[in-house]
């Protein structure tokens, strides 16, 4: 990525808000079904490239087909989820593909692990991604670009996570947004 953040957008306001800043990529959580047309088309519009979380579109299963249809219809830039079988494809297709996983205990770590293993996603998006220590030990793993995402609240923890290794933060937060910019 050649950004440090990418704007995760939850609504339409915040995304018209990214279409309108100076970042090219960003990513589009939590939209319904109906909207993606539109989001497609003002994306292209504003010349900027869109990650759809596939696991937050409502109203579209999270598997392999949506990824099919969302090749198709709207060509993104890149896609997110937990699923391996969604990884795969989105990397077939030639999408950017990110595995997101949640850092909840020792077990669910060493289980993503093997995910990850098997998917070998282009990028892996740990939450919560204000655990800097953590971002090191994923990249050093996997070897593969990490991003932080997740409770990360102030510029210090974006600078925090970057230091530790991250390739760029995700973050709903605006006023970072901009104050990182």
């Amino acid at each position: 990525m050649d950004q440090e953040i990418l704007p995760a957008s939850s609504s339409m306001k915040e995304f018209e808000s990214f279409l309108e800043s100076a970042y090219t990529i960003g990513i589009f959580l939590d939209i319904h079904v109906a909207q993606l047309k539109n989001v497609a088309k003002m994306a292209k519009a504003h010349d900027k490239r869109i990650i759809f979380h596939v696991d937050l579109i409502n109203g579209l299963r999270n598997d392999e087909y949506a990824v099919e249809y969302l090749f198709q219809e709207f060509r993104p830039y890149g896609i997110i989820s937990t699923k391996a079988s969604v990884i795969k494809k989105a990397k077939s297709k030639g999408m950017i593909a990110i595995q997101r996983i949640f850092l909840i205990d020792s077990h669910a770590l060493e289980k993503s692990y093997r995910l990850i293993e098997k998917t070998k996603p282009d990028y892996i998006e740990v939450l919560p991604g204000a655990m800097p220590w953590m971002i090191a030990e994923v990249k050093e793993r996997t070897n593969i670009p990490v991003l932080a995402g997740g409770l990360i609240r102030t510029a210090e923890e974006v600078k925090s996570a970057l230091d530790a290794g991250a390739a760029a933060i995700t973050t709903s937060e605006t006023e970072l947004w901009y104050s990182l910019s």
